[in-house]
């Protein structure tokens, strides 16, 4: 195997490591993004959910800034793990109405909102990898 294709493969396969270092830092980085720019997570929260869209937003951004902290440090990344899991499954209702809410928008914000929802399981997953590591 070329140094090319080994430089590949530990990009899509990182080890069990990278893979959670990475995970943390995206976590973090969306969980502070709920807090600093609320309003399009807002959005996205389904109607039918009792109680405002900002304290869902507020809580999801909480959760994935704690989850992702917790899963930088190798003695919690395994609970982190599963904790991932949870979130990420928790959260799919939200892509699931944007799609919803994103029918009559123009096809690029379509294409964006379907494309959100195959992208779960991959997440999923990776958060699955990490706690069975």
């Amino acid at each position: 195997m070329s140094k090319r294709e080994q430089k590949l493969r530990q990009l899509v396969f990182p080890g069990k490591n990278k893979l959670a270092e990475r995970m943390g830092a995206a976590l973090v980085g969306m969980g502070v993004l709920h807090f600093v720019a609320p309003a399009p997570f807002d959005g996205i929260i389904p109607p039918e959910l009792p109680g405002s869209p900002r304290a869902y937003t507020y809580g999801s951004g909480v959760a994935e800034v704690a989850i992702g902290a917790a899963m930088l440090a190798p003695s919690t990344r395994r609970h982190a793990g599963l904790a991932s899991v949870l979130l990420f499954i928790g959260v799919y209702p939200g892509n699931i109405n944007m799609v919803r809410m994103f029918k009559d928008k123009p096809l690029p914000y379509r294409v964006a909102a379907w494309g959100r929802l195959p992208l779960q399981f991959p997440m999923i997953w990776a958060g699955w990898k990490v706690w069975k590591a």
